[in-house]
């Protein structure tokens, strides 16, 4: 917990866990590369209840999908990462695959900001919802989302889109299909 009073950001900081949070450099925020597949494909491993993908997928999410997803580095290290697309038959959205964030970098933010970069970028010009997919029982992102909807002003909606034994034979839990707008702050040109 933070309890604002005056002085610097050491002084503030009661709980020493926060005190190393706000001694840290802050993020960078920037596009991939295909030489962040390799630890794109580590960082998502190391965040279960996220799918692992093959390291070829986040290869070309770093390449050919760059301009939509977003890397977050700090020290040289990748600590965040999302990936996202804008369907080719729904171009209005924006559709988030996966979300990551090392556990040296949670309870900072990181997440949000990650979300709130993507926005602004013209790989997103003219985009009015954002979507993407989530378990019953994955509460961080129901929290994540949830947070980026109220902060923006938006509707959150969500309906099966996924069913467990429809399209996963029983082996995967339903994912539901989040639906976030109006998108008010997007880039328009």
């Amino acid at each position: 917990m933070i309890i604002e009073v005056p002085g610097n950001a050491k002084e503030r900081a009661r709980d020493p866990e926060e005190a190393a949070h706000t001694l840290k450099a802050p993020f960078t925020f920037r596009c991939p590369r295909a030489e962040d597949g390799y630890p794109i494909a580590k960082l998502i491993a190391a965040c279960p209840p996220l799918d692992t993908n093959s390291v070829y997928c986040n290869l070309l999410q770093c390449s050919d999908f760059a301009d939509t997803c977003v890397v977050a580095e700090r020290g040289g290290e990748i600590e965040g990462w999302i990936s996202g697309y804008r369907p080719p038959s729904a171009p209005e959205k924006l559709f988030i695959w996966q979300v990551a964030v090392a556990a040296s970098a949670r309870g900072e933010g990181l997440a949000g900001r990650m979300l709130d970069e993507l926005l602004v970028r013209p790989a997103f010009a003219g985009t009015t919802m954002m979507t993407t997919t989530i378990t019953e029982d994955n509460a961080a992102s129901w929290r994540l989302f949830g947070a980026f909807a109220r902060r923006h002003g938006a509707g959150l909606t969500k309906a099966p889109r996924f069913e467990r034994d429809v399209h996963f034979g029983g082996a995967h839990d339903t994912e539901w299909e989040v639906q976030i707008a109006p998108l008010p702050n997007t880039i328009t040109s």
